[in-house]
């Protein structure tokens, strides 16, 4: 391998969709996989070899990477990142939320600052053709006014996942953050924020309802209500003086003009987020060339303040 050739680390479902949007990108990468299975089906699925094995045993053959894209289970996220770190590979873009929980994020984070190493938080619906779409709108009316979202989960599909307990019981941070992040991105980042957490699942036990308002660093009011024991969709919206752009679902923009009661479809150019898992062609194309709307793991740590203001509990 050489040195110049990217390195993906992972061969399950988010594996495949890097590696689809890599082939189209003309990248240079090899795969490691875990299991000989997972191995097997990425090759038949995608049709690229991979290895099979740990991270640790495919280093001590081969040349440390400049880049690499980190897609493995939550629980090995840290793992793996802090093992690419240490090897010194500079250059890494790995899932949501880049580690098991906050302490496994903060000594990434540590690590990465003293190993001197790029590290970026793969939150793809950043990119999404809808919020590209968005931010334009947004500037054009003059910036952000106020703004609510629901990051709702649907329960009954939740607890008959496979995922282990240990990944579910931090199920705000693995997933619900990638709904979060997208409305703070758009709307800022709170300056002020007043939370409201009860009831409690099997499977979470930290909460199940979340409300709470607040103001961004933008000057932009905010809201929010996820009911987990209830029905309910993500979704955001965004109001600026001119408009108030729908995200529901996320992928889709919506406008309502003001002074009209009509809700009109906004025309998007999607292609790329057909063609591919939503957003993900465009971030790895931001990884590779100038790393614009990436989040770093330095201000990923700084956000998880915020996640723990919202989630009461999410260590």
């Amino acid at each position: 391998m050489d040195k110049k050739t990217l390195l993906l680390v992972g061969a399950g479902y988010m594996g495949k969709e890097y590696a689809k949007v890599l082939k189209a990108q003309k990248v240079d990468f090899v795969v490691v996989g875990r299991s000989q299975e997972s191995v097997d089906l990425f090759k038949n699925e995608v049709g690229i070899d991979a290895a099979s094995g740990s991270v640790e045993m495919w280093l001590k053959a081969n040349p440390v990477p400049q880049k690499s894209i980190i897609a493995v289970t939550e629980d090995q996220l840290g793992i793996v990142t802090k093992n690419l770190i240490n090897s010194g590979c500079k250059s890494i873009l790995v899932e949501k939320p880049g580690g098991l929980d906050t302490n496994d994020i903060k000594k990434v984070a540590k690590l990465a600052k003293r190993k001197m190493s790029n590290v970026y938080v793969g939150y793809n619906r950043r990119f999404y053709s809808s919020v590209q779409k968005a931010v334009e709108i947004i500037k054009q009316d003059g910036g952000v006014s106020s703004f609510v979202f629901d990051f709702t989960e649907r329960s009954y599909v939740v607890e008959t996942l496979k995922q282990s307990l240990k990944i579910k019981k931090k199920w705000f941070l693995h997933n619900s953050t990638h709904l979060i992040d997208m409305a703070f991105f758009m709307g800022g980042w709170p300056q002020k924020i007043t939370a409201l957490k009860t009831g409690r699942l099997k499977w979470h036990p930290d909460g199940s309802i979340f409300v709470g308002i607040g103001i961004s660093g933008k000057k932009a009011p905010f809201s929010y209500h996820a009911n987990w024991e209830s029905a309910g969709r993500w979704s955001i919206e965004i109001i600026t003086p001119k408009n108030k752009l729908i995200f529901r679902p996320l992928e889709k923009l919506q406008i309502q003009k003001y002074g009209s009661m009509a809700i009109e479809d906004v025309l998007l150019d999607d292609k790329l987020d057909t063609d591919f898992k939503p957003g993900l062609y465009k971030q790895v194309e931001a990884f590779l060339k100038n790393h614009k709307k990436l989040l770093t793991i330095e201000e990923q740590v700084k956000h998880l303040k915020t996640y723990a203001k919202i989630n009461g509990n999410n260590k």
